[in-house]
């Protein structure tokens, strides 16, 4: 008897081969190369073994407007992050660390969908019914229409689906889900595609939103094929530090709404608590009068922040000074130095730059640099910069000061803040003059910046 025919999949991006290698020839990736089974289709069948039916093409002329009204998760920042709401229809696919808090924003997302007559599904791979009852329990979920599902397999969970007809459905996790008719182990490339795609014809035949919760590597990226991410319409990280209590969640791709966008919570006790002024959770423990310390305004999707860049700038015993940073890339705090040696004169081979986003929030846009420059410099000469002034615009390497996009935006939050001066980019002062008690400063090259500061 002819053994079943076999291919290899690289476990990181789906690449096949018919034999086994050491490396990905696509990713680069080592020993991810696993053995599946080959799924020959039948003749006159589609994958899932149904009967091809006719389709026709619709003129875009004649097919009507569809405005569906957005369904609030009923919680604020959650909804932020999807564009306003949850679109009915929609495939969302939530990733993070382990033990960050996604089962329990979801659940609380589901507690709050299940108000009234709407029926949630709530499908865990990884928990019993029993423990996802003891974090219903602290977090105080009291919802008769949520019905817990401890399942891994798809065709029984479409089952309950078709029973109940939920109003949305919650997968946790979409790599312990597996399909009966491929034959290779949850988790592998071919599961994760099927199990994905099974859910997409789902979320857009019956028009109900599905949340999918994805593991992640060690490097930080969903596991399984990327096609996992191009499938889905919103990919959402969750983002954090176990020794801080605010979560960020980050939309990176979003079709109903901006890519980007962020939502921040507070992890307490009694759950996820959205965060109304982050601004003022990332400033309200900052030091005043004190060298090294500034505020720069920056830009997460459509919402501004104001955030604290700590530096520290001194001697070192060896030869070469150190650069180390900390939610900033390090390779532009390098740039931005040596920008200062050169243009300015300020000598700093001989010491050690330390450089430091409090609250631990990631900044990587390029319009903190003016921020981090200030930074520095008031750590080198030791100089406090006024705690009521905040900076923010684009370095450039001969020292110019680019403009930023929605300056105003960032100047108007300054402003609710209570800061009395704003060192801007010059080409962005067009219309902020007039800002009610604040004075803005629009510089055009960092000495200007510098002189205006210091």
């Amino acid at each position: 008897m002819k053994s079943p025919e076999t291919i290899f999949s690289c476990q990181s991006c789906g690449h096949q081969s018919r034999k086994w290698l050491g490396k990905c020839p696509e990713c680069g990736e080592w020993n991810s190369l696993v053995e599946e089974r080959v799924r020959i289709a039948k003749r006159g069948a589609g994958g899932n073994g149904f009967k091809l039916k006719d389709v026709e093409a619709v003129p875009y002329a004649e097919i009507e407007s569809q405005d569906d009204v957005r369904i609030s998760s009923g919680v604020t920042e959650f909804d932020r992050v999807l564009g306003g709401g949850i679109v009915p229809g929609t495939l969302v696919l939530i990733g993070g660390d382990p033990g960050i808090g996604k089962s329990t924003l979801l659940l609380q997302v589901a507690a709050s969908l299940s108000a009234g007559d709407r029926v949630v599904l709530y499908v865990s791979g990884e928990e019993s019914e029993r423990q996802i009852k003891l974090r219903g329990e602290r977090l105080r979920v009291a919802a008769k229409n949520l019905y817990l599902l401890p399942e891994t397999n798809l065709e029984n969970i479409f089952h309950e689906v078709s029973r109940l007809n939920p109003a949305a459905v919650i997968v946790d996790s979409i790599q312990t889900v597996f399909s009966a008719l491929i034959e290779s182990a949850p988790g592998s490339v071919s599961q994760v595609r099927e199990v994905a795609h099974q859910f997409l014809l789902l979320a857009k035949g019956r028009t109900i939103p599905v949340f999918l919760i994805g593991h992640i590597t060690k490097d930080g990226s969903i596991a399984g094929p990327k096609a996992l991410e191009h499938i889905v319409d919103t990919v959402l990280y969750f983002e954090g530090e176990r020794h801080h209590n605010h979560r960020i969640v980050r939309a990176t791709k979003n079709r109903f709404g901006a890519a980007n966008e962020v939502g921040i919570f507070e992890m307490t006790a009694a759950g996820l608590i959205p965060v109304a002024n982050p601004s003022q959770m990332f400033l309200q423990e900052r030091p005043q009068e004190v060298a090294g310390s500034v505020v720069t305004a920056c830009m997460e999707g459509t919402r501004p922040l104001l955030v604290e860049i700590q530096a520290l700038v001194s001697g070192t015993k060896f030869g070469t000074g150190r650069r180390m940073t900390q939610g900033m890339d390090q390779n532009r705090v390098a740039l931005l130095i040596a920008m200062l040696e050169k243009r300015l004169g300020l000598q700093m081979l001989g010491d050690d730059v330390f450089v430091n986003i409090a609250g631990g929030l990631e900044v990587d846009e390029p319009a903190a640099d003016l921020g981090v420059v200030a930074a520095i410099t008031s750590s080198f000469k030791n100089t406090p910069v006024d705690p009521h002034t905040a900076v923010f615009g684009e370095v450039g390497l001969t020292g110019e000061v680019r403009g930023s996009l929605q300056a105003a935006v960032r100047a108007r939050e300054a402003q609710a803040l209570g800061f009395r001066k704003i060192v801007m980019p010059g080409s962005n002062t067009s219309g902020l003059e007039r800002l009610l008690g604040v004075r803005v400063v629009g510089v055009r090259s960092v000495e200007e910046a510098l002189e205006e500061l210091f």
